[in-house]
């Protein structure tokens, strides 16, 4: 039967691999070498259990600077009735980590001490004493670690299969190693394919994709413990690809082959598997992913040992294939799916397991039903909850790897989760970094990226969640915020948010500071080769338009605009055409896909567009009072008074910070 790109679940994919590898006796620790113990062998996994060859310490040490007696000696002593020991058959002094005489099986430190001279008389010569007067007696044992207090000779240490950590090189340095035996790494090659790939570096013209797949792919390999090795881009020819296959699995014991994983007619990687060996599954059932190839391919030599201290050396004949698909998001999905239990077992150590927490999702999401969905996440911790925002889900956004939280699994037959449901969440962040966040959900502003580098300064850390003013809103009656940046204009008042609030937010108490005042305007191409002046220019039938999303307070703002100029909506061409950011509206016209759209000046000039100023609005920051006073946000009302904040954001084009920090109200 065909497995050419024929979804099958997830644990049946990972079944098969390991099957196969198991019958091309690939399922175990590839190899074992002897390494030096120093600050090298940080990281590495034991092959074999360390056995204690010495004990520590392996004698008898004093604890403490001070003298070492015989505790018997010392009974009777007392503050008001002090005993006297003589130096050498009574006391002898003792520096700590010394060992102690035979005869000694106590230290008394030297603060609980008189040292006398020979006439009796307290001496400064305190080492060096005719005598000593001591006012307490000491029991047995007192301030001395006796041998194998630590680590007691053929005692276990670390098992097999522990990942080294730094105090672990002490323990066994103290154990009497100087070389250990660890797990050899395996050897990873990823090979980037794509005619459109250009190196980073490289002047980009259009079709040109920058190739950092393989930059990416190889931290996480070799934080996994492996040896990533990049090679150079190969183009879209199937028999060069086949030599750069078999060329990589000769030295290598897993071969990443990076994008062509689908189904187009420049996809080769399933008929170079094919080709060279076995093509085990073509398609798995998660997203985002699905096009992932796993097969063996037929070496021509084996993996030659280079290295003389590596012992346990099998030789193999074939070589594990991992074709994983190019977008940025699929690819890293699929190493921590596939690649990272893969070289876990090669290295012997248990597999990486993420914490897990519940969470409430902010949003609904909607699943694929026959797929495994992986979905990336922002949380936060607002009053008691831990919420989870669902971040942008293209496979091709690498910035949602950058911001991710956690990653939430919505298994297959589930067709979606709603708003307000649990859901379980796997950890990339620790607890306490969670609980310094601030959750931001509303209307995009460039102010908040500037304001998250701010407050990392202040051991605080900003998340936001773009869904528009309208929506920042309705997530602050839902308790799933601390806050909510908007710039919704009311109508008929020329009021910016308060009637909104009162309308989304009743009966909850809330504070409103004034952020900014921004001009906003037409976000044209350099040199506006439209011609386009105002809002009447949109019905033109030559102008294409990309808008906001519903309840974004740019949205508003437009459609306000049109009714007071008449201008019916279903006039614009590209008016039903939605982008959630400023950013994402310039990106658009900057990318051909628009002409113009309404958005602020400072998007404009970061990516080199025109911009046609129309309209001045203010921008706020809506907080309910339950979060006003917690020291979550302590900081963030002390930026709004920062001088150093107040420039960076009053050097963005068009903005003006006269209003900065302004209650506009408080309930």
């Amino acid at each position: 039967m065909s497995v050419y790109l024929h979804d099958i679940p997830l644990p049946q994919a990972q079944a098969r691999l390991r099957e196969a590898l198991q019958g091309a006796d690939l399922w175990r620790v590839l190899g074992v070498e002897s390494i030096s113990l120093d600050e090298n062998a940080l990281g590495r996994v034991t092959a074999e259990p360390i056995w204690a060859k010495t004990s520590s310490p392996h004698y008898h040490a004093s604890a403490m600077d001070g003298f070492a007696v015989r505790a018997i000696s010392t009974n009777g002593a007392l503050p008001s009735k002090p005993l006297m020991l003589q130096i050498g058959p009574e006391a002898e002094y003792v520096d700590t980590g010394d060992p102690l005489p035979e005869w000694a099986n106590a230290v008394i430190p030297i603060e609980n001490v008189e040292s006398l001279d020979k006439n009796g008389q307290i001496t400064k010569n305190i080492r060096l004493p005719r005598n000593i007067r001591i006012r307490a007696s000491v029991t047995p044992w007192s301030h001395v670690r006796p041998l194998g207090e630590d680590i007691v000779a053929t005692q276990l240490v670390l098992p097999a299969g522990h990942v080294l950590r730094p105090v672990d090189l002490g323990a066994i340095a103290a154990s009497g190693y100087q070389e250990i035996k660890v797990a050899r790494k395996p050897k990873v090659a990823i090979l980037p394919t794509g005619t459109e790939l250009v190196p980073i570096g490289s002047k980009l013209n259009t079709g040109d994709i920058l190739e950092y797949n393989s930059l990416v792919l190889a931290a996480q390999i070799k934080a996994m413990g492996a040896e990533p090795t990049r090679f150079p881009i190969l183009k879209d020819d199937f028999e060069l690809i086949c030599e750069g296959v078999q060329d990589a699995a000769r030295e290598h014991d897993l071969v990443l082959l990076n994008a062509g994983s689908s189904a187009g007619a420049e996809d080769f990687s399933a008929k170079v598997v094919e080709k060279l060996g076995k093509l085990l599954v073509h398609g798995v059932a998660v997203r985002p992913g699905h096009p992932v190839i796993l097969g063996l391919i037929n070496r021509k030599s084996s993996i030659e040992n280079r290295q003389s201290k590596i012992v346990n050396q099998k030789s193999v004949s074939l070589t594990p294939i991992i074709g994983v698909p190019g977008y940025p998001v699929s690819a890293a999905l699929t190493i921590d799916i596939f690649v990272e239990p893969l070289i876990a077992k090669w290295l012997g150590r248990r597999s990486n397991e993420l914490p897990i927490e519940t969470a409430i999702l902010t949003r609904k999401l909607v699943s694929p039903a026959g797929d495994d969905d992986y979905v990336r996440v922002v949380l936060g911790k607002v009053g008691n909850k831990l919420l989870a925002a669902p971040l942008s889900r293209g496979a091709g956004v690498i910035t949602s790897l950058v911001q991710a939280d956690g990653l939430a699994l919505i298994p297959s037959g589930i067709q979606g989760v709603e708003a307000g449901e649990k859901i379980q969440v796997h950890l990339y962040r620790s607890k306490s970094e969670i609980e310094k966040t601030i959750l931001a959900i509303g209307s995009h502003d460039l102010t908040l990226d500037l304001m998250a580098q701010f407050l990392a300064e202040h051991d605080r850390r900003l998340a936001s969640a773009n869904v528009g003013s309208q929506g920042g809103l309705i997530a602050l009656r839902r308790g799933e915020a601390h806050l909510a940046g908007s710039h919704l204009l009311d109508t008929e008042s020329g009021e910016y948010n308060i009637s909104y609030i009162r309308q989304y937010m009743p009966n909850i108490p809330v504070k409103v500071l004034a952020l900014v005042r921004r001009e906003q305007g037409l976000i044209v191409k350099r040199g506006n080769p439209k011609g386009i002046k105002s809002l009447k220019d949109l019905t033109s039938p030559k102008v294409q338009f990309v808008n906001r999303q519903r309840g974004a307070g740019t949205r508003v703002l437009l459609d306000y605009h049109l009714n007071l100029m008449t201008i019916p909506r279903n006039s614009i061409a590209g008016y039903s055409q939605e982008e959630y950011t400023h950013l994402g509206v310039a990106a658009a016209v900057a990318s051909g896909r628009a002409d113009c759209g309404l958005g602020i000046a400072a998007a404009a000039q970061a990516l080199d567009l025109d911009f046609i100023p129309l309209f001045q609005e203010r921008y706020d920051l809506v907080i309910p009072k339950a979060h006003a006073g917690n020291d979550l946000l302590a900081p963030l009302f002390g930026l709004l008074a920062d001088s150093a904040f107040r420039k960076a954001v009053s050097q963005l084009t068009g903005y003006n910070v006269s209003v900065m920090g302004t209650i506009i109200l408080e309930d």
